[in-house]
């Protein structure tokens, strides 16, 4: 059975973003049909859709190289992320279905329980989860591909601080629930801006390079 290309491309981004392929590091195509026991066809095909996302990039001479992303661009991610997210969540209180509610409405449950006893490891995951349904809950699928493309992206470059104050980080999650539940797609777009915005600083930059540091906090100004 031939393995699909999205299924190869996911298992190199995956293995990108989780640091088994270093930033610079040569992709032959040899070295991932055998890794994953595919093909070189879908191999291909997977290298040109990641280099469109921007995790691997050609080089002269070297070929398929994973990328290496400069602060700037690390901080940019950042920024088109914290303007996506409230267009997702407006989007949402108009579109979302009440299955998506049931899900976001126990995520929240779940992630207010789990803040309240200090399981931040959990907490790490169900934040994942309620963001990547939320998205769905736009009824955009584009919209929520880039997100997704995004989340990948931010925890490629960055590590995340679990939130100072996960109760309340919790709290504002269970608001943009309640503003979607409602239907009223500005102040959802509002409270996710505001939740977007405050978590900037938890963000702790992975990427090494020579250029001047980036303050994630200020990356609005």
């Amino acid at each position: 059975m031939r393995i699909p290309a999205h299924s190869v491309c996911t298992a190199i981004r995956d293995d990108i973003v989780s640091g088994v392929f270093e930033r610079g590091s040569r992709l032959t195509e040899e070295q991932l049909a055998r890794r994953y026991g595919v093909s070189r066809v879908p191999v291909r095909e997977a290298l040109r859709t990641l280099e469109s996302e921007g995790f691997v990039t050609t080089r002269r001479h070297a070929g398929a190289c994973v990328a290496e992303p400069t602060e700037q661009e690390a901080a940019d991610v950042l920024e088109i992320r914290t303007l996506l997210e409230p267009l997702g969540a407006a989007r949402a209180a108009q579109r979302r279905t009440e299955a998506h509610l049931k899900v976001l409405r126990g995520l929240v449950r779940l992630g207010q329980e789990r803040a309240r006893r200090g399981q931040g490891d959990d907490l790490r995951s169900l934040g994942g989860w309620f963001h990547e349904t939320l998205a769905q809950a736009s009824g955009s699928p584009g919209l929520t591909a880039l997100l997704t493309q995004l989340r990948h992206k931010i925890s490629w470059m960055y590590a995340v601080d679990q939130p100072a104050h996960p109760v309340e980080a919790w709290a504002e999650h269970g608001a943009i629930v309640d503003a979607v539940a409602r239907g009223d797609a500005e102040r959802a777009r509002a409270l996710t801006a505001l939740h977007a915005e405050r978590s900037l600083g938890a963000h702790r930059l992975r990427v090494r390079t020579s250029q001047r540091h980036v303050n994630t906090a200020s990356v609005r100004n």
